[in-house]
């Protein structure tokens, strides 16, 4: 790998490390200023939201600038979001800006990728990025919950800085304050991450109109992006392939957390311990994935997102916490091995097609909408008074069925159009075409 790989991979870490942990420290600051659950739950889909409305904005204005510079300011607006916590602004709002942050992140983080490495080692760079971003999830959480803790927030607030009043007076706000210096470390990476050379696409924003009219005018640009990535042969499968994992993903641990609680009979603390086994197998999936898989090889893991569906299935049979945790683990390390080469595949296509950031951000606004339709699903299977067995029966059902007609797409694919995939997958042999 190129040194500049490791310099990402380290910005990355620590980025997302800050990330999780204030999420435990917002909802911690909502927890002890009395709001209620609904709006701490909310939480999670406003730091999503921008994901979605902001995916033609920001997948161009990745490839408008060097990407360690868009990685430098996406931390920076989360930075604002973090003061804004601090000082007043209600914490959904500021919790926005700092999904604004992210959405702005994630096409540079992976869009980087295509431009620094050749295609022979996009699989192994993608294991080793999914491994780092799941094992700082962890550690994320982790380290959120010691902030927020008696022991360390007592440090925490004991340290004043000379003749200054900064304000902060609660353990969630020492904590939220702690992670700006994190936020920094990860700037700092960014401003060490290399010019690849690669030929920048400038905004085509008019300076006379407002940021709507520039944003209307990018959508055309966007939707015939979005068009483009699902009419490729091998486009379209890596990108729904991908979209529905991250879908069932992002909803996996709301179902873990009920299951848990129903099965095992769990309160909610010790069921999260659960879903971070999860990650662990995922971590260890991705891993293996990275040193066993080729990107021409991608499509055959395609089986394996079936075999997730029926596992989730399978949840409604363990009651034992014995068997529960081998059973979580093996249920993300196939989720780690499938999304890792066809998280790679898709990002060499969409490179190839119309450029790195327009790519990720074409992915992130269909993986987001696709996370919002599954946990609408899935929370409309308890609102109909199924219970937690039948809601997530009916939510593995649904993750297998798709997975099935995916497999079916590709098979119709090489039927109909072997000469074009076979095209395709020969570039994706090759260092040379990408």
């Amino acid at each position: 790998m190129k040194r500049g790989f490791y310099t990402i991979m380290s910005a990355q870490f620590f980025s997302s490390l800050a990330d999780n942990a204030l999420f435990v420290a917002a909802v911690e600051l909502m927890r002890t200023s009395g709001a209620p659950e609904w709006k701490r739950a909310a939480l999670v889909p406003i730091f999503t939201i921008f994901y979605v409305a902001l995916a033609p904005l920001v997948g161009a204005f990745a490839d408008a600038l060097p990407k360690g510079r868009v990685m430098f300011i996406s931390n920076a607006i989360k930075v604002v979001g973090c003061v804004m916590m601090l000082f007043g602004s209600h914490p959904l709002l500021a919790y926005a800006v700092v999904g604004l942050g992210a959405a702005a992140y994630s096409p540079a983080k992976y869009g980087i990728l295509t431009e620094l490495l050749p295609a022979s080692q996009l699989v192994k760079a993608n294991g080793w990025i999914e491994g780092l971003t799941i094992a700082s999830i962890i550690l994320g959480i982790v380290l959120g919950g010691q902030l927020v803790s008696h022991t360390l927030a007592s440090h925490l607030l004991a340290f004043d800085l000379p003749f200054i009043d900064t304000g902060v007076d609660s353990a969630p706000e020492a904590a939220i304050a702690s992670l700006i210096l994190v936020y920094m470390i990860a700037a700092w990476f960014n401003t060490r991450i290399p010019l690849t050379g690669v030929e920048m696409r400038p905004l085509r924003a008019n300076p006379n109109h407002g940021i709507l009219r520039n944003m209307a005018a990018l959508l055309p640009d966007f939707w015939q992006c979005n068009s483009r990535l699902w009419r490729d042969k091998l486009g379209q499968i890596s990108l729904a392939t991908t979209t529905l994992f991250w879908g069932a993903g992002g909803n996996l641990k709301y179902i873990v957390l009920a299951w848990a609680s129903l099965a095992l009979g769990y309160n909610t603390a010790q069921a999260s311990s659960l879903t971070g086994v999860v990650a662990i197998g995922t971590a260890v999936g991705a891993i293996v994935a990275s040193m066993r898989m080729r990107l021409d090889m991608a499509t055959r893991v395609i089986p394996l997102g079936i075999g997730m569906g029926v596992l989730v299935i399978g949840m409604n049979f363990i009651g034992n916490i014995w068997l529960a945790v081998p059973f979580l683990i093996i249920l993300g390390g196939l989720g780690g091995f499938l999304v890792v080469p066809m998280n790679a595949l898709l990002q060499h296509r969409g490179h190839n097609l119309m450029g790195a950031g327009r790519s990720i951000a074409v992915q992130n606004f269909n993986e987001q909408a696709c996370i919002l339709l599954l946990g609408a699903f899935y929370s409309a299977c308890t609102g109909l008074g199924l219970s937690a067995y039948s809601a997530i029966t009916a939510f593995g059902v649904v993750v297998a069925g798709f997975m099935w007609l995916i497999k079916r797409w590709h098979e119709n694919n090489l039927k109909r159009h072997p000469e074009e995939v076979e095209h395709l997958l020969a570039i994706a042999r090759s260092d040379k075409h990408h």
